[in-house]
């Protein structure tokens, strides 16, 4: 049975990896497994060493708490309910174009969506 951590966790890989434009395989590559592993992680079949993350983490060039980020804090084994944007391929597009933008211009866009949205 899946745990509800490793399926968050796995998740969070997902959406790095997907972030910087990584496949599976260049992920497995890189920390010295085969891609068949990447996959079982990301869908929380198999559970991520502490070293293995370790090695994720720097290659996806994030600190390990990344990918705990949005589990519950009240000691819940289960991941906080919210949206599940990653899992929306749309956003996650969204997401990745608005990562290649200039900084200046992203504030700038930032901004301009935030107006936006505060009037509808």
């Amino acid at each position: 049975m899946k745990h509800p951590v490793d399926v968050h966790v796995g998740k969070r890989i997902r959406h790095r990896r997907w972030m910087v434009g990584m496949t599976q395989q260049q992920l497995a590559d890189s920390v010295g497994i085969k891609f068949q592993q990447i996959q079982k992680y990301e869908t929380g079949m198999n559970r991520v060493s502490a070293s293995r993350l370790w090695d994720i983490a720097r290659t996806l060039a994030v600190p390990i708490g990344f990918f705990f980020e949005g589990l519950s804090g009240d000691g819940a084994d289960a991941p906080a309910v919210e949206a599940d944007l990653l899992a929306n391929k749309e956003a996650m597009e969204l997401i990745r174009a608005y990562y290649a933008i200039p900084e200046a211009q992203r504030k700038r866009l930032f901004d301009l969506a935030r107006v936006l949205s505060e009037a509808a």
